[in-house]
């Protein structure tokens, strides 16, 4: 039998979050139910919530970082137990059949992935609900293994900061001998820089504030270049071999891939939205390339987690009260934050019913 649920969401666009009691299917087979604990805030749960990439349905009840407990497993599931620390990113199934995702690349199923919230439920037609409740039922495959010894209550962003930073370092070969820059110190740069740091890279920051250069030397960043001065961009023309360009609105982007060197890459993974022309031969001179990159799969989330686990690494966050949602949604859009919002679950049983 289905059993009832607890969140905060929303019913429309121009509505703050509010409790809202819904029903989780009871377990499948293949399926983990999974007390929430800690559940990160990604600017998507913003957009999401007031419709400004359009699909929303409502009630949307949105977050996609999630970290709890297991509490029940399906008569198939052999992966997990109950007990065991588990975590849930982006997406909650998909087809498993076809090239995509027998490659681990399950954001890429030609079916089409489900998105732990706003998604619809292969099976049974209904909406997905995030991780802004008390607890969610995920197929197994899905279900991500906590490393013992991690800090759970700092662990929720790497489900979506971090894979969404790490999976672009990996794919392109970040390493020691890279010299590489990433644009725009925010949750998903701050994860660039501690990444790729931690692969080995030199890293540069380059931002339009001057007050974060220390802020992101103390993250892992060896140098610090202001995008709005003339000369110190003129100095760094051809330098780099890899820019992560993490900038979540339109923006220019020939200053940037005027920074490669030969067959230097620019990698967005920020903006969403229409982007503005560029010169084509700030590509073709020096041969550069620009591109995009998703979440990672399965198998190199699960990887990411590990990786961080023995690097020491997490995201800095600030950690909040499930009724405080709303001013935390305002101040993201102030960038107030430094770098993640993480929701203390537990706090939700104590607000009123």
């Amino acid at each position: 039998m289905p059993t009832a649920a607890t969140g905060w969401g929303t019913d429309a666009p121009d509505q703050p979050l509010k409790p809202i009691q819904f029903e989780r299917r009871d377990l499948r087979p293949n399926d983990v139910a999974i007390r929430i604990t800690h559940s990160g805030i990604c600017h998507s749960d913003l957009h999401t919530c007031r419709n400004d990439w359009r699909g929303s349905r409502y009630p949307v009840i949105p977050g996609h970082e999630i970290v709890g407990e297991v509490t029940a497993i399906g008569d198939e599931v052999t992966r997990h137990r109950v007990g065991d620390a588990v975590a849930v990113g982006c997406l909650v199934d998909s087809c498993m059949e076809c090239d995509q995702c027998l490659e681990g690349w399950e954001v890429f199923c030609r079916k089409g992935s489900i998105q732990t919230y706003n998604g619809i439920d292969y099976h049974d037609g209904t909406v997905t609900k995030g991780g802004y409740t008390d607890h969610i039922v995920v197929r197994d495959h899905f279900v991500l293994k906590v490393p013992e010894g991690m800090d759970v209550s700092r662990v929720a962003p790497l489900l979506c900061a971090g894979i969404t930073t790490y999976s672009p370092l990996r794919q392109y070969n970040v390493g020691p001998g890279t010299k590489m820059a990433v644009v725009g110190l925010g949750g998903l740069g701050h994860m660039g820089v501690k990444l790729g740091a931690a692969f080995g890279a030199h890293v540069t920051m380059i931002t339009t504030t001057p007050s974060k250069g220390d802020d992101a030397r103390d993250l892992g960043a060896h140098d610090v270049i202001l995008s709005t001065d003339k000369e110190q961009m003129k100095a760094a023309a051809t330098r780099f071999d890899f820019i992560l360009n993490t900038i979540p609105v339109s923006h220019e982007i020939d200053p940037y891939l005027n920074l490669l060197g030969r067959s230097g890459r620019m990698v967005i993974v920020g903006a969403l939205t229409p982007m503005p022309g560029f010169v084509g031969a700030s590509l073709i001179w020096w041969n550069r390339a620009v591109g995009g990159s998703a979440i990672g799969g399965i198998p190199e989330t699960q990887e990411m987690l590990d990786f961080c686990a023995a690097k020491n690494i997490y995201p800095e966050v600030e950690t909040i009260r499930m009724d405080e949602v709303n001013e935390a949604y305002e101040r993201l859009l102030k960038n107030d934050v430094r770098y993640r919002f993480v929701i203390d679950m537990s706090t939700l049983e104590q607000l009123p019913a």
